[in-house]
């Protein structure tokens, strides 16, 4: 057991910062329960640009746990997030059927090694609408629990 444990340990000790590290930028920050040691579990607001729509930002909510486990990077996340996107400057709308549908914007371990939060973004050519959809997978169980937003795009 003990080698186990020191092998994850030396595993997240050789990962570089860059996969550790979340690519969203963090606009801050709540205490939900407090914990006696490390810090305390927090729900947490982050933004970013959809990397191939100019003009798109997506804000995010979701649970951290904190704790000491939560501190070194251990803890597993809860699986529940809420995703608004909203257009935030000129969106170029020659390029949009030519985007892949369904396509990854986004994606985050919310665990140390078996569970990620990603954003996936939909065309709706029809609607002339972009759609967001934020999720927790787990390798082994997965959970439906979702959030959606859309970005509707053009004149109506």
């Amino acid at each position: 057991m003990r080698r186990a444990w020191l092998a994850l340990l030396l595993f997240v000790l050789a990962v570089p910062a860059p996969l550790l590290s979340a690519s969203a930028e963090e606009i801050g920050a709540v205490g939900y329960r407090f914990k006696w040691l490390g810090p305390n579990d927090k729900i947490v607001v982050e933004a970013f640009d959809d990397p191939e729509v100019p003009g798109v930002t997506c804000y995010m909510s979701r649970a951290r746990t904190g704790g000491i486990k939560g501190a070194i990077g251990l803890a597993e996340d809860p699986g529940e997030a809420s995703i608004a996107c909203r257009q935030v400057g000129p969106i170029d709308t020659s390029k949009l059927g030519k985007l892949r549908s369904p396509h990854e914007v986004f994606s985050e371990r919310a665990s140390l090694i078996f569970k990620t939060t990603q954003v996936t973004r939909f065309w709706d050519a029809k609607r002339k609408a972009l759609v967001y959809l934020v999720y927790t997978d787990r390798i082994i169980e997965g959970s439906p629990r979702n959030s959606i937003s859309v970005v509707p795009v053009g004149e109506r």
